[in-house]
């Protein structure tokens, strides 16, 4: 008898596990070339959302790009709607046609990401912080580019292997 909410749990477990793959998306246009699309400046509009499905914070993302033909840096600076604000510098490097690495100071060892068709799948360890208390969690961002230009971004953030919530992002190419 003790065996069934054991049983239950590990079948919710494995109802909430994304089998979704980046080769799924590999005949969807237009095509994402990760250092293509941001190199040179992008503005993000964000927020994230707790596993309940509230809102609990906003942001803008303003990102400068410099791509030298092996290495992408990504100079991203976060602007909260409590007023607070960060920066968070990316080094991405291509490691072939569809596969990248990347660190930044938070991260937890290397990112990694796999692009095809039109989608991109990022996935790291990050030392958060929240409050005043520092929580490593685990991203895994799906990236989308629609044909008019715009990139949609879903991550899901968690930590332990429980989802914390997900973070939504729109971003668009700024024209110098």
């Amino acid at each position: 008898m003790h065996k069934w909410p054991l049983c239950t749990a590990f079948l919710l477990l494995l109802a909430g596990c994304n089998s979704m793959k980046v080769s799924d998306f590999s005949d969807q246009t237009p095509e994402f070339v990760l250092e293509e699309y941001f190199n040179g400046r992008t503005r993000a509009a964000g927020l994230f959302e707790d596993r309940f499905g509230n809102i609990k914070r906003q942001f803008i993302v303003d990102i400068v790009g410099t791509w030298d033909g092996q290495t992408l840096v990504l100079t991203e600076d976060f602007t909260y709607d409590d007023g607070e604000s960060e920066q968070r510098v990316w080094t991405v490097k291509k490691i072939s046609d569809s596969s990248y690495t990347g660190t930044t100071p938070n991260a937890v060892g290397i990112a990694s990401g796999e692009t095809a068709g039109n989608t991109f799948n990022w996935q790291y360890d990050f030392n958060l912080t929240v409050e005043d208390d520092t929580w490593q969690v685990h991203f895994d961002d799906w990236m989308f580019l629609q044909p008019n230009g715009v990139l949609l971004n879903k991550a899901t953030v968690s930590r332990w292997g429980i989802k914390l919530g997900t973070v939504f992002l729109s971003f668009e190419r700024i024209e110098s």
